[in-house]
């Protein structure tokens, strides 16, 4: 069972939504129902954007006259103080685009899925996806769209080493980082920016070697268990033989600087196939499975559409069902490269090998752990994991040091 945590970019919303005491209600007009909606750019083309939700607001509204949905799309920034605000006020909308950290944020605010998503809805959706939306046992919205970051090569890399396989297995990615070396190349590139998050870069290896960042009640680090070591001293190994670029261990340049860009590494599992296509070449993409540690995990996102209490149940309820169609959900996910949450929506993307690929890895995603402390652990544990790779500490020593500081951070925030 997920327990319900925060983010620390939505704890400031927590704190005003828990005087606010609930969201905001549908206005009935000229005996209308009325159903407003906010969202944010997940199609990144203006025009294209409004032309979606234009035609699904048309769509719904002929097959519904008695409900009118307003959408409104927003940008990314600062969305959660302008959401938080908003409801505070009684001005918020009925129905909003939310990823999963937000969820437990708002949970006092969000009418659980189970009142209005029906039955047969929620069967249609993938188990990762219900676990990525669940607190406290509830489901608090509906998935509408999932991606994955499984691991991916460079061919033409892997031809230069000598082998036309993925590695599926740390022992295995291992041995590839000891191949490419010999031949001018690295193994793997990897993120040691302490502004870069730990979702994409070292939790994929914790959950890998069966651990997680925090205890299952939530109210103290876990990441400095035996798994936590061995995930950390695992990756050290991979800075001390020069089987990953160490530069990147302390800066993030543009991507074109790197030499992931220039072809010099054999596979990643911090980008997407869209990001290195311009520079490997389409063809040249391999696209793997998710890592295997003591566990298959890759980090996946969520989104989801969620209801806010004081909104018309049965008509916003409507309305979130309808988007989250298999028919009408496509037109959403597709521009961006995405997934549906849903398994029975078919193939969106017929003859994609490399999208095909990325899908089968959407059961094994986790969308990174909900904690009301989660971004401030990110930011003490970040240091020591550097600190550890670059030689200053020993993973223990650095896992140890990072976690008394985290309990201290989760402490404050409960």
């Amino acid at each position: 069972m997920r327990t319900a945590r925060l983010t620390a970019a939505t704890t400031a919303a927590a704190s005003v939504l828990a005087l606010a005491g609930c969201g905001a209600g549908s206005d009935a007009a000229g005996g209308k129902t009325t159903v407003t909606t906010w969202v944010y750019p997940v199609i990144f083309d203006e025009k294209k954007n409004a032309a979606y939700w234009s035609g699904l607001e048309k769509a719904f509204e002929k097959a519904n006259p008695d409900i009118d949905v307003k959408v409104s799309t927003y940008p990314w920034a600062d969305r959660d103080t302008k959401l938080a605000t908003a409801l505070a006020a009684g001005k918020g909308p009925d129905v909003a685009y939310l990823i999963p950290d937000q969820l437990a944020a708002y949970r006092r605010n969000l009418t659980p899925a189970d009142d209005y998503l029906s039955a047969k809805d929620q069967a249609a959706y993938r188990d990762s996806a219900l676990k990525a939306v669940t607190v406290d046992g509830k489901a608090m919205a509906a998935p509408v769209l999932m991606s994955a970051y499984p691991l991916m090569c460079n061919k033409k890399v892997l031809d230069a080493i000598g082998t036309d396989t993925v590695p599926t297995t740390w022992e295995e990615l291992a041995a590839l980082g000891a191949a490419a070396k010999k031949k001018g190349y690295y193994g793997i590139t990897y993120s040691g920016d302490t502004t870069a998050t730990l979702n994409m870069t070292y939790y994929p290896l914790l959950w890998q070697a069966g651990g997680d960042v925090f205890s299952d009640d939530g109210r103290k680090a876990a990441f400095n268990s035996a798994a936590g070591v061995s995930a950390l001293t695992w990756l050290k190994r991979f800075v001390d033989q020069g089987w990953t670029p160490k530069d990147l261990i302390t800066k993030t340049p543009s991507i074109e600087q790197t030499d992931l860009a220039r072809g010099k590494v054999a596979c990643t599992w911090q980008n997407s196939a869209a990001e290195v296509a311009g520079y490997w070449g389409e063809g040249n993409i391999v696209m793997g499975s998710a890592l295997t540690g003591e566990r298959a995990v890759a980090y996946g996102t969520v989104g989801t559409l969620a209801m806010f209490r004081g909104a018309d149940t049965d008509a916003a309820g409507q309305w979130i069902s309808f988007v989250s169609r298999p028919e009408n959900v496509a037109g959403l996910v597709t521009p961006g490269g995405y997934f549906a949450a849903r398994t029975d929506g078919g193939d969106l993307y017929p003859g994609d090998t490399l999208q095909q690929a990325t899908e089968k890895v959407l059961d094994s995603a986790d969308v990174g752990p909900l904690n009301t402390a989660s971004r401030d652990v990110m930011g003490a544990l970040a240091p020591e994991i550097q600190a550890a790779l670059l030689g200053k500490e020993s993973p223990k020593a650095a896992l140890d040091k990072a976690a008394a500081a985290a309990d201290q951070i989760i402490a404050r925030k409960r």
